[in-house]
């Protein structure tokens, strides 16, 4: 886990400082405000009309879906956000395997949700029928 937060520091220190000397090179002299400005800016009204598009589709399929991958986003937020905080305060071990395994335990669930709305829907029909 240490190792890939560590990685992803890397990636993002490295095109930070090739953004920020960029910016040098043609004379915007951006600061580091300034930088985080446009490029969450950017990245931000990219990925929001992707996810629009995604998720305009998936409503016409499914609001199920559109609810899965909310609380899977969530999920994955929170589950970095006490990894981190098991290696700042030393309680437990900060490890990937702890992530994916946290995150595998709401996919199982789900499962187990998925599968009871399916047995009761199932139910409904038969119900519907037999009264008919």
């Amino acid at each position: 886990m240490k190792e890939i937060i560590l990685l992803i520091s890397e990636l993002v220190n490295y095109f930070h400082d090739k953004l920020w000397q960029l910016s040098n090179n043609f004379g915007l002299n951006l600061s580091d405000k300034d930088l985080h400005l446009w490029v969450f800016g950017i990245l931000g009204i990219v990925s929001f009309f992707i996810v629009h598009r995604v998720f305009k589709a998936l409503a016409k399929l499914s609001i199920t879906a559109i609810s899965f991958i909310y609380t899977f986003t969530v999920l994955l937020v929170i589950v970095f956000a006490v990894e981190i905080q098991q290696k700042i305060t030393g309680r437990g071990n900060m490890e990937f395997q702890d992530a994916v395994i946290s995150l595998w335990g709401f996919i199982l669930f789900f499962a187990g949700y998925l599968i009871l709305k399916w047995m009761l829907g199932m139910l409904k029909k038969l119900f519907k029928k037999a009264r008919t």
